[in-house]
């Protein structure tokens, strides 16, 4: 073999390595995701998955006193039809504008950074809006800042997923 090609065959060994280890180190960077295979949360983590979840259900049960409690004076909330404050969301709840009937969660993850977490919700959700049942695929975004000790929900945002809805409507 000529020494042309053994420096092109060895150039093209060295990118290959070079790839491999920078794929490698990119794997080990990528923020938890719902999809993601899953690892055990930390105390904390495991927290803020458990209030999510919680969250969920305070919705369905419409316990505006209890979300007054844990959305900040700033949250904010983007539906598809609009985004709002804080105080609109408890009022949409309230009077039934919105019925977050049951959300049915597929994964969950979370990532914290200092006093700041977001939590990721792949989740079905089944709603009544303006008196009509409606089933969307969503994941839901969740920002949460630590004040005092205790996580308050600084954001809620549902972005519209393209796969189709798994929840079976009929049991619900």
């Amino acid at each position: 073999m000529s020494y042309k090609k053994q420096l092109k065959t060895m150039k093209k060994v060295i990118i290959s390595m070079f790839l491999c280890i920078a794929g490698i180190q990119l794997s080990h960077a990528q923020a938890n995701l719902p999809t993601s295979a899953s690892t055990n949360p930390t105390k904390e983590e495991q927290e803020l998955l458990d209030l999510s979840k919680a969250k969920w259900q305070w919705m369905s049960d419409k316990k505006v006193d209890t979300l007054n409690n844990l959305f900040n004076e700033k949250c904010v909330f983007v539906h598809m039809g609009g985004s709002w404050g804080k105080t609109q969301e408890l009022n949409t709840i309230k009077n039934g504008f919105i019925w977050y009937k049951t959300a049915a969660v597929y994964g969950a993850s979370v990532n914290i950074f200092g006093n700041t977490a977001v939590l990721l919700n792949d989740i079905d959700l089944l709603a009544v809006v303006g008196g009509n049942e409606v089933t969307h695929a969503f994941m839901v975004t969740e920002v949460y800042i630590k004040e005092d000790g205790k996580w308050k929900m600084g954001s809620l945002t549902f972005s519209t997923l393209l796969r189709p809805v798994k929840m079976n409507t009929q049991q619900h």
